[in-house]
């Protein structure tokens, strides 16, 4: 049996914490670790206890640098592949229960979009952000971007592909809060301890009406069929040589 690419865990307070914990590959994912993501966020929206989902990693040194290109797949499984991917960006942010992403050291990719599709980002002092979608060609970052900082900052960041450190972030909106580096992950769970201390029927309903003002999800499963299709019918994700 492979080794678990991730790890689940749920403290007395209702915080679920969900860690991708590959750090060799600066937590790229593939195909087993998006399987296992899908399985944390099942597992945790159907448990009543939760009432709060971070999702971190394993060191301060990245959340996650993106897809793993060095994996070896024929285009049948690649396609397969970039379905968990949307299946992932939709469950995060379709997920009922507030969500906090720790964005420490490498934010990249597919990290990147984990991180915009969940609720609230915490930043490590070290981050280095990146949507590579337009370097790659990849159809990927509207859906979510648009709507965490707006059109005009949305183009700035996928036209350019530009990297973004802590401070633009957090000028630009697209974290919350900065924390030193090695403590990112322990400002975002004093972030979810607060929010968790709500009601949670309350807070439930008040993150459906948001989502609803802007139909976010249903923007979110039409990227996804498009990134879909794209690896399907045309030059799809770079490979490693």
């Amino acid at each position: 049996m492979s080794e678990l690419r991730t790890g689940y865990e749920v403290d007395q307070g209702g915080v679920a914490v969900l860690r991708l914990q590959r750090p060799d590959a600066r937590n790229a994912m593939d195909t087993q670790m998006l399987v296992e993501i899908l399985e944390h966020l099942a597992v945790a929206r159907d448990d009543d206890a939760v009432r709060v989902l971070v999702i971190s990693s394993s060191d301060h040194m990245g959340l996650s640098a993106g897809a793993d290109v060095k994996e070896d797949l024929d285009d049948e499984r690649k396609v397969q592949r970039m379905r968990l991917f949307a299946d992932v960006y939709d469950g995060i942010v379709g997920f009922p229960k507030p969500t906090i992403a720790v964005c420490h050291g490498d934010v990249v990719g597919g990290g990147a979009e984990v991180a915009i599709a969940c609720d609230m980002r915490v930043g490590g002092s070290n981050l280095r952000m990146r949507f590579p979608g337009a370097a790659l060609g990849v159809p990927v970052g509207p859906a979510r971007l648009v709507t965490l900082c707006g059109l005009a900052t949305a183009k700035y960041l996928l036209l350019s592909s530009r990297t973004v450190g802590a401070d633009e972030a957090l000028r630009l909106g697209l974290v919350n809060r900065v924390a030193p580096a090695a403590g990112t992950e322990e400002a975002a769970l004093e972030l979810a301890a607060g929010v968790a201390a709500h009601p949670p029927e309350g807070v439930a309903r008040l993150k459906q009406m948001l989502h609803a003002w802007d139909d976010v999800e249903g923007r979110s499963r039409s990227e996804g069929e498009g990134q879909v299709e794209w690896q399907r019918t045309g030059p799809g994700l770079p490979t490693a040589d």
